[in-house]
């Protein structure tokens, strides 16, 4: 849903709920003589005092999303970006039911789903940055301020130097951000046993619940390569599902794994913790790139946790 829309519509409509209450307290007033008390509401009507304790907390509230709309501006325009991120709509009541993706099965029943879009029919796509190599700061700042949710897929060899860094990054924004299960070493886990395939995923589980206080329900296997071993493993120690990604973000292009080169509802775009040692810009870069391509396709992020 486009930003100026859905936000104007929710503040007139706060706004006008706001006024009737405030006319609905002001008729009740006038009935009520300066000797006597004033008559009980009729059954499904407010009191007076009521009626002025909503209609101030929906001016709060749209004060709130005034405040919130305008900061975002200003971040926007202070970290470059086209235009200001569009607004996610409210997650659904119901989680979707997520099924493995034609074609990714693997003979096993009852495993964890592999997949790359999440079945919405809201115009919502979900950041995952994967691994951990690159601790930047500035991220934690630009996201922050520009109020985007993301979800980080960490490789314990390479965040165990600084494991301060992702318990800042998990507190960094309202909402949090989660912290997922991407193994402990990165290795190609199809060539790996049963056994070494379990240590490496059900080994970073506990380390992460050791670390951040959670254990994760997602994972995503390096590269993005997994056999039935790898989701039997993962069962094994609580991982609910396996996102992989429709479209990876790096900070001069884009990649795409479907043949129309675009974004879906529901898409997960793929990034990762790197900087200009590696790639051709720093991890800021990286994300003015993928949400000018975002926001100019007509697409908000989404919180990936609200949806799977």
């Amino acid at each position: 849903m486009a930003h100026g829309v859905h936000g104007s519509s929710r503040v007139l409509g706060a706004a006008l709920v706001v006024a009737a209450l405030a006319s609905a307290a002001s008729g009740c007033a006038d009935g009520a003589g300066p000797e006597r008390t004033a008559p009980a509401p009729a059954a499904g009507q407010q009191a007076p005092g009521q009626a002025q304790g909503a209609a101030g907390a929906l001016n709060a509230y749209v004060e709130k999303i005034r405040a919130q709309r305008t900061a975002r501006l200003a971040a926007a325009k202070k970290w470059g970006l086209a235009k200001p991120p569009l607004e996610a709509p409210a997650p659904p009541a119901t989680k979707p039911v997520i099924t493995t993706r034609r074609g990714f099965e693997t003979d096993g029943e009852g495993l964890p789903p592999v997949f790359t879009t999440v079945p919405t029919k809201q115009r919502v796509v979900f950041l995952t940055i994967d691994d951990g190599a690159e601790k930047d700061p500035e991220l934690l700042r630009m996201m922050k301020e520009l109020r985007i949710p993301y979800s980080a897929f960490l490789s314990d060899y390479v965040v165990k130097d600084d494991y301060g860094y992702f318990a800042r990054m998990q507190t960094s924004q309202e909402g949090g951000v989660s912290l997922h299960n991407h193994t402990l070493n990165h290795r190609y886990l199809p060539g790996l046993s049963y056994t070494q395939q379990k240590r490496e995923i059900c080994g970073m589980q506990d380390v992460i619940e050791k670390r951040f206080g959670k254990r994760p329900p997602l994972f995503r296997p390096p590269y993005g390569n997994y056999n039935e071993d790898t989701l039997r493993a993962a069962k094994t120690c609580g991982v609910k599902a396996v996102p992989l990604w429709a479209a990876e973000a790096f900070p001069d292009h884009m990649e795409w794994r479907e043949w129309d080169r675009d974004l879906h509802p529901g898409d997960i775009v793929l990034t990762h913790f790197r900087g200009k040692e590696d790639w051709k810009g720093s991890m800021a870069d990286m994300v003015r790139r993928v949400m000018n391509v975002i926001t100019a396709k007509g697409y908000a992020v989404a919180r990936l946790e609200d949806y799977v």
